[in-house]
């Protein structure tokens, strides 16, 4: 029984956010595979989902997997708009919220959930608000600690809500797989499937010096805390982010020429992934910068500040090939083995900055 003197979370997530609202805008789409962004998938239908369309995708690997879907070019100032509403409801719902992303948060809810059956009805009601207010799908788990929130969400996918006690917690963890669990990456997984590791039972029987001996230090405490359901972190607001980035290693032999279409698709790429990140979150962003490494292994950074703040794509990388522009001697001369991208010079949309968002369309190319 959850108790007003033990941490209660709620994990809220918004289903197939970006696409949910492309749906809820425009009816001819409900039903329907619908794939947000062309270059790189920034969101996917749930019908789209069951072809294997996921986000971060390469779109026309996404259309060979769906060939029946609707690809819509992203619409950023929606989102915001549709984010603000549904953050409104958390904000009313909990006395602490931690934002995740735009469409994604955990709530801390102890004080008002003294039974299971009050946590039950804390998720239905502002799942109902959501819905009704905004006229989007939310899935809600409830647990003591923030991963068995998130992971109960997740079981309950789509447009569900899960309430897992502390008594029911070693029954639901235990069963899932190393790297199911929420917080543990390909590499640390690789590295516990190396000692024949594979259910987070198997982990959870581990002393945590055991974990830290197989992992290292810090991610062995980590790994330990996860599956035995131990807060390392409770509910708390959100600590501002100075920068959002991506990344290319170009996997080239020291010294091979780039072509400008090579180095044009990739800087595209990495201005729509940068974007999508950047509006998941809830920011926009001033300042490009654009990191080089060359095939001598030297590098280089520039960058240029836009007139206003952004969330688009399509100014990032108008920037971003300027720059690159500019550094093409040098890209000639001694050839390109990483490509970078961050943007800087944040501000939180959910302070009311206003921006002109409508009728973004996919970043395209330099």
């Amino acid at each position: 029984m959850f108790v007003s003197r033990s941490q209660v979370v709620l994990h809220a997530d918004v289903d197939a956010f970006f696409a949910s609202v492309e749906q809820r805008d425009d009816p001819s789409l409900r039903g329907r595979p619908v794939i947000v962004g062309g270059g790189v998938v920034m969101a996917a239908s749930y019908e789209a989902r069951r072809f294997g369309v996921r986000s971060g995708m390469g779109g026309s690997r996404a259309r060979r997997l769906c060939p029946q879907a609707v690809v819509v070019a992203s619409r950023f100032g929606a989102y915001v708009e549709a984010s603000r509403a549904v953050f409104a409801v958390f904000e009313r719902t909990a006395p602490v919220v931690e934002a995740v992303s735009i469409e994604e948060a955990f709530l801390e809810i102890g004080a008002l959930a003294r039974t299971n059956g009050a946590a039950h009805a804390i998720g239905q009601r502002l799942r109902d608000e959501v819905r009704d207010e905004v006229g989007l799908p939310i899935t809600v788990g409830v647990g003591r600690t923030k991963i068995v929130a998130k992971m109960a969400s997740r079981a309950a996918k789509p447009d569900g809500l899960l309430v897992i006690t502390p008594a029911q917690e070693r029954a639901f963890l235990h069963p899932l797989a190393v790297e199911d669990l929420w917080g543990v990456g390909p590499a640390t997984a690789k590295k516990l499937h190396a000692r024949d590791l594979r259910t987070v039972g198997q982990v959870a029987q581990l002393g945590e010096a055991a974990l830290k001996q197989i992992l290292g230090k810090a991610a062995g405490r980590h790994v330990h805390a996860l599956t035995n359901a131990i807060e390392l972190r409770p509910v708390q607001p959100n600590r501002p982010p100075r920068s959002f980035g991506a990344q290319r290693s170009l996997g080239r032999a020291r010294g091979a020429p780039l072509s400008p279409d090579e180095l044009d698709d990739a800087l595209a790429r990495l201005a729509d992934r940068v974007a999508t990140r950047m509006a998941k979150a809830g920011y926009a962003g001033r300042t490009v910068v654009l990191r080089l490494r060359f095939g001598d292994y030297s590098r280089a950074t520039r960058s240029h500040t836009l007139p206003d703040h952004t969330i688009a794509p399509e100014p990032i990388l108008a920037a971003a090939c300027a720059l690159a522009a500019a550094a093409r001697p040098a890209i000639e001369r001694q050839g390109l083995t990483l490509v970078g991208l961050t943007v800087i010079n944040l501000v939180d949309l959910s302070g009311g900055t206003q921006l002109e968002l409508t009728g973004v369309q996919p970043p395209g190319r330099c």
